[in-house]
């Protein structure tokens, strides 16, 4: 089981900045064990400029990034997924489809950058602050002992993360 590569979708509702954040710092923090993806419930059809901007910036390739409909995820032939992290509140409140394999899920909200107004660096920096507060979690979350953990304790530190509360060890 340790040389399991563990499935995660990340959900939001217009699927352009955090949960597409999410699938990139994932994808390169848990290289070999993670492999994420994302979507949205109302996707936007296109991922927010700022979004790919500070991907670029922070040396993580672009090229996975498109806004899709979680229902994508949803169907027979979908990669099964092992987790499920609502990130933002609209998407954790809203029926979500039923997923192949029952994968753990949690909610992991964090602010919508997206419709941050002031300046230009006002603006940058919404989007770099939910950076950072997804990769602390995306780190602890990497680094939990996936194979140690029995189901039930696993997703008790899986809720701690999304309430910024994670214990040590």
């Amino acid at each position: 089981m340790s040389d399991q590569i563990f499935n995660v979708l990340f959900l939001c509702t217009g699927n352009s900045a955090r949960s597409i954040l999410a699938e990139a710092i994932l994808n390169r923090e848990g290289q070999g064990r993670f492999k994420a993806f994302s979507a949205g419930s109302h996707p936007k059809g296109a991922v927010h400029p700022y979004t790919l901007q500070l991907l670029k910036t922070m040396n993580h390739d672009t090229s996975f990034a498109r806004s899709k409909d979680w229902e994508e995820f949803a169907t027979a032939d979908a990669p099964k997924m092992d987790f499920v992290f609502t990130v933002c509140d609209d998407a954790a409140n809203e029926a979500c489809p039923v997923w192949p394999g029952q994968p753990m899920t949690a909610h992991w909200g964090v602010p919508d950058p997206a419709p941050v107004e002031g300046t230009e660096a006002e603006k940058h920096f919404a989007f770099a602050d939910t950076y950072r507060m997804l990769a602390n979690r995306i780190s602890i979350f990497i680094n939990l002992p996936m194979t140690s953990l029995d189901k039930l304790a696993l997703q008790r530190r899986l809720d701690e993360i999304g309430r910024n509360l994670p214990k040590a060890g």
